[in-house]
């Protein structure tokens, strides 16, 4: 307890080194919590709140009328007018009816949700109004909570735990046109959920009436507790906090590893460049793989079913999703990309490319359909397999990484000045922060109240220069009248006072107009190695609260207790 915390990290870490080779994997010897929380069951709606169909009042049961509150919540959102949406959803809702009400309910078109719609647009309403007594009360609440099963006990230390809660259930929305937009999310019970913790300990009691599909003691695994969700099939976890050391020491080892990667790199670029030459079509298809993967931060793409969204990386690129052209712009040897990534993102870049990999790309598309596999002779596992041998631990995700946190470093050298103001200084770091985003694809939509803030913002900027204005006519008409000195210097303060803050709302403006369409934080959590932030704040007296908020001050505790202003990745 009376150690620093950078020594504990430090420590914490080492012992993570020492024990990672000797225990064949265990992440803990004692794990003990109390299990998930699961969300509340359903309350019906009042009698006096109607569904309709075909115009004619109609009374749902439990079962279905809980599904019809999912679609009736989100009228008011564009899901809901989707047809993949709207088919999907009848479809599930229909398979959860009664024979009796299913005889009856044929037609989404002639179901009438707005009373049901209406009904909670009156509860949030409700919710937001509520006094500030009620408020308080609702946070004691939660957070007794939050208390009971947002901790766990690991080797005797106490740590937070992550999302406790069970997902509700709703309707599944999905990234981008997913084709299972619509579909019904349904109620995870006792039954469905894996509870995973240490021999001997406490085992937590599952809701009352219900038993766990499984009890286990696996200490290589860090999650808590595991059932599969319905929709894709996929598993879900309760995981400890990112701000937990073992989340730490997991983020360390995975920004060493791109570090050592800055080593190795340029034999990995000369081996994949030799490939380019190669006899083998396997190893062509390799080499130009690994330099997209290099150059342009892609994905590397995994096999997936056909009934998910079409979305693609670099391994799984098909024809159709590249253009050749021998001169586009001025520039030679142009590959233009159009495809969707991660998240039904599109992907659209213009670059410029070695002949070699220009030429190797066109022989890739001979007597292919706009349809078929670009890289027909490898997948990721191959690839990762072929890098691992290259370098232990390297995959084509840890270029991403290396790539994303040198991007970073080498942008905050250049953009940032010593005679910056600190306003100035986080402006160049969100730069430099967008530079990598741009790399990593991290796009968003613009925020809806985007347009209202900025509107906001060009007042404030009108009105702070009407005060300068009047300050300075102020100022003038004090030296004018030679004024004694003190209320000169007065006046010359205030006038400098205004110019200065009408200089911070030009840069607020300057940088969230720059952000409109660009996911910053994506890249934070995910890509860049927080001690490159961490030294460059502390070696330019930048506030750190003025980059990381307390999410992200919690997870990269370790960064900020360990590092030195002239750490370097």
């Amino acid at each position: 307890p009376f150690l620093h915390k950078r020594w504990y990290w430090l420590l914490s870490l080492i012992i993570m080194r020492i024990k990672g080779k000797s225990s064949d994997g265990q992440k803990w010897t004692t794990l003990e919590h109390n299990g998930p929380l699961f969300p509340p069951e359903y309350e019906p709606l009042p009698n006096n709140v109607v569904f309709y169909y075909s115009g004619e009042a109609f009374k749902l049961g439990l079962a279905s009328e809980e599904i019809a509150t999912f679609y009736a919540k989100m009228l008011d959102h564009e899901y809901t007018t989707k047809e993949v949406f709207q088919k999907n959803f009848f479809n599930d809702w229909r398979e959860e009816m009664t024979e009796d009400e299913r005889k009856v309910i044929k037609k989404l078109s002639k179901c009438n949700f707005s009373e049901l719609h209406a009904y909670f647009v009156n509860k949030a309403e409700e919710k937001k109004n509520m006094t500030k007594e009620e408020k308080q009360a609702l946070k004691e609440d939660n957070a007794k909570l939050t208390e009971q099963y947002g901790f766990c006990f690991l080797d005797g230390h106490r740590e937070k735990i992550g999302n406790f809660r069970v997902e509700p259930p709703g309707l599944f929305r999905g990234r981008g046109e997913h084709p299972k937009m619509g579909k019904l999310k349904k109620r995870i019970q006792p039954e469905d959920i894996t509870i995973n913790c240490s021999k001997g300990s406490r085992i937590p009691g599952p809701p009352q009436g219900h038993k766990w599909r499984k009890v286990q003691h696996d200490n290589t695994v860090t999650w808590l507790a595991s059932w599969v969700e319905n929709i894709q099939g996929h598993p879900k976890y309760i995981m400890l906090n990112p701000s937990s050391k073992l989340k730490g020491e997991k983020d360390w080892q995975k920004y060493e590893t791109a570090r050592n990667l800055k080593l190795r790199v340029d034999s990995i670029r000369r081996q994949y460049q030799s490939d380019w030459s190669s006899h083998e079509m396997r190893n062509r298809q390799r080499g130009v793989a690994l330099y997209f993967i290099d150059k342009l931060a892609l994905r590397a793409g995994n096999e997936k079913e056909d009934d998910t969204a079409d979305t693609v990386g670099c391994c799984s690129l098909r024809v159709e999703h590249i253009t050749l052209h021998k001169e586009l712009d001025g520039k030679e040897w142009v590959v233009e990309f159009d495809f969707l990534g991660k998240d039904s993102i599109r992907y659209y870049n213009k670059v410029p490319v070695e002949k070699r990999v220009f030429k190797n790309l066109k022989l890739f598309m001979e007597n292919k359909d706009p349809d078929d596999d670009l890289f027909d002779r490898i997948n990721t596992t191959y690839l990762n397999k072929n890098l691992n041998e290259s370098m232990a631990g390297l995959t084509a995700k840890v270029f991403r990484t290396f790539n994303a946190s040198t991007t970073l470093q080498d942008q905050l050298n250049i953009m940032t000045k010593e005679d910056m103001t600190v306003e100035e200084k986080i402006l160049a770091y969100n730069r430099a922060n967008r530079a990598v985003a741009i790399l990593c694809n991290h796009q968003r939509a613009a925020p809806k109240t985007f347009e209202k803030s900025m509107q906001l913002l060009q007042e404030k900027i009108k009105k702070k220069k009407e005060q300068i204005e009047l300050a300075k006519r102020e100022l003038k008409e004090a030296k004018n009248a030679h004024r004694e000195r003190p209320l000169v210097a007065k006046k010359e303060k205030v006038l400098k006072r205004l110019q200065e803050q009408l200089k911070k709302l030009q840069l607020q403006m300057t940088d969230k107009e720059e952000n409109k369409v660009i996911a910053l934080g994506t890249s934070k959590l995910n890509y860049l190695d927080p001690r490159i932030t961490v030294a460059w704040c502390k070696k330019h007296k930048v506030p750190i609260e003025k980059i990381y908020n307390k999410t992200q001050r919690d997870k990269f505790a370790w960064a900020i207790d360990m590092t030195d202003e002239d750490f370097e990745f």
